[in-house]
């Protein structure tokens, strides 16, 4: 068993193509055990996902492909950088226009060379996994991540003594599985603070800067969503 599990650490492979039209497609190869691990994960979150049916919404995903696909996002995105590049901890940079930031519909740009939509680079300015680089005039870098943007450590663990994990309605995501989200937006003014910010999963972030969406609070403060007809 021993040699197997070294020949299969020596066999493991990953491949990330990005086809140019919003999609990136990957095979890996990984030992029986890190296969076992993301497996459990994965069919955790769908598991959660479950549970997150709130009016307006569809039902919740089964253990399908596509409810696989769309926890690995979550996978994805709940995880810290960590390792080093140039002594910066390695993470996605998005440049956008002020415009885009400030509302516009104009697309944003990946370092990496891929484009997102302008109401992703927004969700995506909440989140200290990735540096917005925001430009004015003749693509002038105005801004580039300022920390003041992004919630403390110390404010991160207070939003999670107070909301518990996500605050969208029947979400169980706990507080290291959320992102900090200004209520009202960094890019209108709103403040980077414990009183005005919330936690939210990666899923339930995703959909408050989702146009199809409009959301209101119910009587215990929790996010509720209804989808615009």
């Amino acid at each position: 068993m021993e040699a197997e599990e070294a020949d299969a650490l020596a066999k493991a492979w990953l491949t990330l193509t990005d086809d140019g039209h919003g999609t990136c497609h990957g095979r890996f190869a990984i030992p029986s055990l890190q296969g076992a691990m993301l497996a459990k994960d994965l069919k955790a979150r769908v598991a959660r996902a479950l549970k997150t049916t709130t009016a307006g919404d569809q039902p919740g995903p089964r253990l399908t492909k596509h409810a696989m696909g769309r926890a690995f996002l979550d996978y994805v995105e709940c995880a810290r950088p960590t390792p080093q590049a140039g002594g910066v901890a390695a993470t996605v940079v998005v440049t956008m226009e002020l415009e885009t930031l400030m509302g516009g519909l104009k697309a944003a740009s990946l370092d990496t060379g891929s484009r997102i939509s302008a109401g992703e680079a927004r969700r995506l300015a909440c989140t200290a996994g990735v540096i917005p680089v925001v430009l004015g005039g003749p693509s002038v870098p105005l801004d580039a991540g300022r920390r003041r943007r992004f919630h403390s450590a110390y404010q991160r663990i207070a939003m999670g003594i107070r909301d518990k994990g996500c605050t969208a309605a029947g979400c169980d995501a706990p507080p290291a599985m959320t992102d900090a989200h200004h209520e009202v937006a960094w890019s209108a003014g709103g403040g980077t603070s414990v009183e005005k910010g919330r936690l939210l999963c990666a899923p339930h972030h995703r959909k408050i800067h989702d146009s199809r969406f409009q959301h209101s609070f119910d009587d215990n403060g929790k996010v509720r969503f209804t989808r615009r007809t």
